[in-house]
This record gives C-alpha cells, sequence and structure tokens, in this order.
C-alpha cells in the first residue's frame, strides 16, 4: 500500500485518522500551546482522556488536541471554570450520541416505509383484473325522515 487511501472506502492498518492516538504528551501540549504539566491535570479532572500505551504513557490524537484547545479557549477566553467546561463537554457529547441515534432510526424508518411501498405494491399487483372495484355512494345532505305507519283501527 502507498499510504494513499483507497477508493472502496477500505483504511489499511497504518492509516492515520483523526482518532489515532499517536502524538505523546510533549508534542501534544507543543501542538495545542498548553504546558504539559496542564494536560496532565486536564487528564485527572477527566476533561480530555488521552489514549494510554501499555507502559501507561499518555497518547494524544489530533481530536483530543482539538479537544486541548477547546478547553483553553472556554476557560481563558469565556471565563468558564472546569467543571462547567468538562459539563459543556459532556452534554456536547451526549447530543452527538443522541444525533447518531436520530440518524440510525431516520435510517431504520426510511428502510421500513420503503418495505412497506414494496409490499403494498405486490399486493396491488396481486389482485384480480376481473373485480370492479366498489363505487362509494356519494354522500349528500339530505336528510331522511322515517316514519312508522300508524295502525288503523278497525272499528
Amino acid at each position: 500500500m502507498d499510504g494513499r487511501r483507497r477508493s472502496d472506502g477500505f483504511r489499511g492498518p497504518y492509516e492515520l485518522t483523526e482518532e489515532t492516538p499517536v502524538y505523546v504528551i510533549s508534542v501534544a501540549a507543543q501542538r495545542s500551546g498548553l504546558h504539559p504539566q496542564t494536560l496532565r491535570q486536564y487528564d485527572r479532572l477527566g476533561l480530555v482522556s488521552p489514549d494510554r500505551t501499555a507502559g501507561r504513557g499518555r497518547r494524544y490524537s489530533a481530536r483530543d488536541i482539538e479537544l486541548l484547545r477547546t478547553v483553553q479557549q472556554l476557560s481563558q477566553d469565556e471565563g468558564i471554570n472546569l467543571a462547567g467546561i468538562k459539563r459543556i463537554i459532556e452534554l456536547e457529547n451526549q447530543v452527538a450520541a443522541l444525533q447518531s441515534r436520530v440518524a440510525e432510526l431516520q435510517d431504520a424508518l426510511d428502510g421500513a416505509a420503503a418495505t412497506m411501498r414494496q409490499r403494498e405494491a405486490a399486493v396491488h399487483a396481486s389482485y384480480r383484473r376481473d373485480l370492479v372495484p366498489y363505487q362509494e355512494v356519494q354522500q349528500t345532505s339530505a336528510l331522511v325522515v322515517w316514519r312508522p305507519k300508524r295502525q288503523q283501527s278497525t272499528d
């Protein structure tokens, strides 16, 4: 494989994505503009949790570095405390999960609707052609009053 993405969508075992944890803490700190001790603190607080190697070393992905920048921006520029930032991150993750679930349910609904249309078409195709469809009687606003016949007395 020459390092380029194949057109069939298959990702090779060495192909990097923004989720691939490849950056050690010093590189992640440099790329995010933060001190390595700040990254460790954010990890302890659960704000940004990098993957770990077998030796327990931290490995950051491009997405982690972007999240570090977001945390810093919220903290410094917006004045939000770290507990508030953690809650914001949790809510954003929850929204993303719910949006994903809605998309899954929409796909399932679309599939079920397509199946129903196919079944309906199959039922309509199976109708006997020698039968005449029933025509409904037109509704009118006429009022019909029924009165029982009076029995006449026989005197």
